[in-house]
């Protein structure tokens, strides 16, 4: 644990050590301006000093203008530093923002399904947005404000003491009152801002529930009670966030009153001393003005402190995304590509979901090739998807071995796998863009023809010509499609793909009977050197296969063809008479 700890303290360090660091030479080159800027800075109060001193007070005009020309070079120099080193650190900033996101992206797109499932996707994107933003906005006033603040700090500090070392002593008492009222408010306010992270994590969960569950929330006369429950998660970030806004709505006017009650104790100690001879009006005013410096840089500070809780949470759980391993990964060293044959056998397979006590597939052996149809069939939940999911290792099994090409799975370079299979999905998804980008999906060199000859399979052809042909529009998720069109273009993309291996995972649920049998027929041409595994509920769609696998509770419960099945296997004929009467079934 302590460990732990330690690790997410530093995650915002981790991330900046990482990150930054091919940034590393422009992040140079904008500490230098700034600490030309600082002490230019520093060094305008000493000229102010001696025009007041040596000039205004003797009446030598040309003194004032001397050294008030001297003043105007070194504002001009300031100004110019100013502009280039603020130029450097945004672009280094965005830059790092930039890189961070795509981090992140390309680890999530690593993850399985598992820590897709540990995360959730409300919280992933929150991460991949505003916790970047949070980190991104602190590295950009840390390279710009926070940088020049312990310059001018400890600098204004310096110059106050080599002016009056007397007046400098109510520093001693100033600062370290300053210091501690800032962390008495600041303290409290990291666990907060963890806590604002998790309650938007939450928001945007009930958000993206309530957009995609609209029309079964307005089915069942659901929107007040949805109304209530986006309410509550929205009371709750609102009340998170107002306490932290009233801890530093009280920092803000604290700091405005010490540092307004120690300027009228300077002014009172140093008139005091000009009064005695021991100090100069120039020196007073300069003195003054390093004592603004001082202040200003502890604002400064003051400022990054509300920043940065809120950014170290986000850190924390930026770094938590980006060390979490993917569960499925390339072997280190991956087989050599197999001849691609289209062979895939599961070897007395096993799978269960980590924690669960029993798992969801046992004993789990059969085989099947090229030419030939295979079809998965079982009541709900009896383990249908989750077996098909284990060709394309979007899981893997606890036990046996599933084989592609006589090769393990788990032995593949996951591309290689991946490029052997056409997997449509039990959800239909969709990308927006326009019909022939969705098909291309599955072989970005395909043709319009091949797309064309891939619709027609899919009995997909007459329904996008009607929508304006391959470049017709198709919003996120298919929106603006049917669940059977969706189903038809997704087909379509894994027919163009060719590949030696079509999975279906139950991807005629939403077509008509006469469509259903004119795409079967088609894809039975397409299909007739490849190997085909289907998962139906519909006994139609899978009685003229050459092998019907039953599921039952995760087990095999019968193997074979309609008619062996029908005369062997108590649990098909259970499902094939709830769906036909015994003349039909025969």
């Amino acid at each position: 644990m302590p460990a732990t700890r330690a690790r997410k303290r530093s995650g915002l360090l981790r991330l900046g050590a990482v990150f930054l660091r091919p940034y590393r030479w422009p992040i140079a080159l904008a500490l230098a301006l700034l600490t030309v800027q600082a002490i230019t800075n520093l060094y305008l109060p000493n000229l102010n000093a001696d025009i007041i001193d040596n000039g205004v007070v003797k009446g030598d005009t040309d003194h004032i203008l001397a050294v008030g020309g001297v003043m105007l070079g070194v504002t001009l120099l300031m100004g110019a530093a100013a502009i280039v080193s603020v130029r450097l650190a945004a672009r280094s900033s965005m830059g790092f923002g930039r890189d961070l996101r795509s981090a992140l992206f390309r680890r999530v797109e690593s993850f399985s399904q598992m820590e897709l499932n540990h995360f959730g996707t409300h919280s992933l994107i929150t991460r991949a947005t505003n916790d970047v933003q949070q980190v991104q906005m602190v590295a950009l006033l840390g390279m710009t404000m926070m940088a020049m603040a312990p310059i001018m700090g400890a600098g204004g500090l310096f110059m106050a003491i080599r002016v009056n070392a007397r007046l400098s002593l109510s520093l001693a008492v100033i600062l370290p009152i300053m210091a501690g009222f800032i962390i008495v408010i600041a303290r409290p306010a990291l666990s907060l801002f963890r806590a604002m992270q998790i309650k938007l994590d939450r928001i945007n969960r009930v958000m993206r529930e309530t957009l995609a569950g609209i029309r079964v929330i307005r089915a069942f006369d659901r929107t007040e009670a949805d109304q209530r429950r986006f309410a509550e998660a929205n009371a709750d970030l609102t009340e998170t966030t107002l306490r932290v806004t009233r801890l530093f709505a009280v920092l803000m006017p604290g700091i405005m009153l010490i540092l307004n009650l120690s300027t009228v104790a300077v002014m009172w100690f140093g008139s005091r001393l000009v009064g005695n001879g021991d100090m100069l009006i120039g020196e007073l005013t300069a003195f003054l003005t390093y004592l603004m410096h001082i202040l200003f840089s502890v604002l400064m500070a003051t400022m990054m402190f509300v920043m940065v809780p809120r950014a170290a949470a986000s850190a924390d759980r930026i770094q938590e995304v980006l060390d979490t391993v993917p569960g499925i990964t390339d072997p280190e060293v991956p087989a050599p590509s197999p001849p691609r044959r289209g062979t895939l056998e599961f070897r007395n397979v096993e799978f269960r979901y980590p924690g669960a006590e029993a798992p969801v597939l046992s004993r789990i052996s059969f085989s099947t090739g090229p030419g030939e149809v295979t079809a998965i069939v079982g009541s709900t939940g009896s383990g249908k998807s989750t077996l098909v999911n284990l060709v394309p290792r979007f899981f893997d099994v606890t036990n046996g071995e599933v084989l592609v090409d006589g090769v393990d799975v788990r032995r593949f370079a996951q591309e290689d796998l991946w490029s052997r299979i056409g997997l449509v999905p039990q959800r239909a998804f969709l990308f927006s863009g326009t019909v022939a980008g969705n098909v291309r999906d599955g072989r970005p060199e395909a043709t319009d023809d091949e797309i064309r000859r891939a619709l027609e399979v899919a009995a997909a052809r007459d329904f996008v010509d009607e929508m304006g042909g391959l470049d017709a529009p198709i919003d996120q998720g298919g929106a603006n499609l049917s669940g059977g069109q969706r189903q038809r273009l997704a087909i379509a993309r894994a027919v163009v793909r060719r590949p030696e291996i079509y999975v279906f995972d139950d991807s005629f649920s939403a077509l008509d009977f006469t469509t259903d049998a004119r795409l079967r027929a088609a894809l039975h041409a397409e299909t007739r050197e490849a190997t085909v595994l289907i998962v139906a509920q519909r006994v139609g769609t899978i009685m003229h296969a050459d092998r019907i696998v039953v599921l039952a509770e995760g087990s095999v419960a019968g193997v074979g063809t309609h008619q062996q099945l029908l005369d062997t296997c108590q649990t098909y004929r259970e499902i094939v008479y709830s769906q036909l009467t015994p003349e039909e079934a025969a």
